[in-house]
């Protein structure tokens, strides 16, 4: 356990932080979710309505630090190469 000010500081600190990422990140699963079980189930006008508010939760999220720059570059291109599938 920690000893001085500081570290009990940061273990506080650290405690909300992972509350934070831990919350952000279940949402932004459900929500890729949602956009997967759209595109598996061949619903062209439900992934398109879904794709700007899953891009933008995953912008938010890299913005923030729940997920790195490169994963969500990998979660967008992958969705966005499914949805332009579908449509054509």
């Amino acid at each position: 356990m920690a000893n001085t000010y500081s570290a009990l500081k940061r273990v506080r600190q650290t405690g909300r932080r992972t509350e934070f990422n831990r919350k952000h990140k279940s949402e932004l699963r459900h929500q890729i979710r949602a956009m997967r079980r759209a595109i598996t189930g061949k619903d062209a006008k439900a992934a398109a309505a879904l794709l700007s508010k899953t891009f933008s939760m995953i912008d938010r999220s890299a913005k923030v630090g729940v997920i790195k720059k490169n994963t969500a570059a990998r979660y967008k291109s992958k969705l966005h190469l499914r949805v332009k599938a579908l449509s054509a």
